[in-house]
């Protein structure tokens, strides 16, 4: 049991949260990973679109995934040592559960913001519920993601973008919380009188 399997509150969740970088190994099991995705649907999304799919490696078909993700994140494994493999190739294998979200391309300024809002509030969801269960997440973005091969090893269709991965899995250990800006610094309140006002005020 990680650290964190516990009840808690949305704002414990929220602000508990870390990002996990290092998992040991330990698998996700595809029910836990469906009953985290089945809850993040209700995520708020413009116009019920639900404009969210998911390509997902858990349970017996994790290796495939990672298989897949090595082709294009060290395309040079082949020659690579065995210790030099093992090292570099950790990043996506200790995961216990691997995420690709994939998003259409709306032609439309509008609803292609409103869909990628949509996504990002889905998968904070996923992460968040995910918390609770003891389970650690980090979304990444490899360069790979919009390279033609992996769109069609993963099936992404004409229309559609990979936009990130999101990875699952147990740790035994707790990174440190890193200081965050105070939200006085990054908020500022609209006056038409005149310039926007301090966030003190």
């Amino acid at each position: 049991m990680n650290p964190t399997s516990r009840s808690m509150s949305v704002r414990e969740a929220v602000t508990e949260r870390r990002s996990i970088k290092k998992f040991n190994g330990e698998t996700v099991s595809r029910e836990a990973i469906m009953e985290i995705l089945s809850d993040s649907r209700f995520a708020p999304n413009h116009g019920k679109r639900e404009p969210w799919r998911f390509v997902v490696g858990a349970g017996e078909n994790l290796k495939d995934i990672q298989e897949l993700i090595r082709e294009f994140a060290l395309p040079a494994w082949r020659e690579m040592s065995p210790e030099a493999l093992e090292l570099q190739s950790g990043k996506f294998m200790n995961p216990g559960a691997i995420l690709f979200a994939i998003v259409p391309m709306d032609a439309r300024q509008k609803e292609r913001l409103e869909d990628y809002t949509a996504i990002a509030a889905f998968m904070q969801n996923a992460q968040l519920l995910a918390w609770e269960k003891g389970i650690g997440t980090c979304i990444k973005t490899p360069a790979y993601l919009d390279h033609p091969k992996f769109r069609e090893a993963l099936g992404a269709k004409t229309g559609e973008r990979v936009i990130a991965m999101l990875q699952f899995g147990h740790y035994d250990a707790l990174p440190k919380e890193w200081p965050h800006t105070p939200i006085e610094d990054k908020v500022t309140f609209y006056s038409a009188a005149g310039s926007a006002s301090d966030t003190s005020k």
